[in-house]
């Protein structure tokens, strides 16, 4: 399928939706979300964006840009980018500081 019929389809995923009980609506959760991937992402030189609240695109420095349908997909497609693997749960210390 192509990125851009792969778009009309997404955002199904229960991590694209919002949380009932969190503060702001789901628009403003989800730019949380992205975010905090970012911080993560940062220190990889890649930038996650949200795409028509629906997908996310993710850029490498190289003008490299994938279509990502669910956010749990983020991480594969780091990987696939970096040509390492990732654990999003690791890359934190218990101080809050970047462990990679």
């Amino acid at each position: 399928m192509c990125g851009m019929c792969e778009i009309f389809g997404g955002g199904e995923h229960w991590a694209n939706t919002a949380v009932p009980s969190a503060p702001g609506n789901g628009r403003q959760q989800r730019y949380a979300h992205i975010a905090i991937a970012n911080r993560l992402l940062r220190r990889f030189r890649l930038e996650l964006r949200d795409f028509e609240g629906r997908s996310f695109t993710l850029s490498s420095p190289t003008g490299s840009t994938v279509l990502i349908r669910t956010f749990p997909a983020v991480w594969k497609e780091a990987e696939a980018m970096l040509g390492v693997e990732l654990d999003p749960l690791t890359l934190f210390a218990l101080d809050g500081e970047l462990t990679v």
